[in-house]
């Protein structure tokens, strides 16, 4: 058991390192278009396994949770290199400077990417969860 919270712990912490995660935050200055739900993962050309882990469970969770949504166009997943030009312009709109899980609706911006580096490697599940209670007020 101590073993476990050790290597949890390691985890934790490299990530936080690594991947330069922020804190969650909310803004008034979101940009989503006509009320449609937008989660956007924000990541640098170089990027760890937990990094590419993250975005691919996110992407993976929208697709899935919400079909109906994302052929209707209500709901859309974007990845975004902070180093390309769009990615650069998107986060400096959204106040992101590296890696970072955003849900954006309207004027709402939520940050999840403390939860994605959490959970997208270990517990799938519980991280597919979480984007669900995130989204889900946002769609109804």
């Amino acid at each position: 058991m101590r073993k476990f919270f050790l290597l949890c712990f390691v985890l934790i912490t490299f990530a936080g390192i690594s991947c330069n995660s922020q804190p969650n935050q909310k803004s008034a200055s979101a940009v989503s278009k006509n009320g449609d739900v937008e989660v956007y993962y924000f990541h640098m050309t170089t990027r760890c396994i937990t990094c590419k882990t993250v975005e691919a469970e996110a992407r993976k969770n929208v697709e899935m949770l919400y079909a109906d949504q994302v052929k209707a166009g209500k709901i859309s997943f974007t990845a975004l290199n902070l180093e390309d030009a769009t990615g650069k312009t998107m986060g400096e709109k959204l106040g992101v400077n590296s890696q970072t899980l955003l849900i954006v609706k309207g004027d709402q911006k939520i940050n999840i990417t403390n939860e994605g580096f959490l959970y997208a490697v270990s517990q799938p599940q519980k991280f597919a969860e979480i984007m669900k209670s995130k989204i889900d007020p946002l769609i109804k």
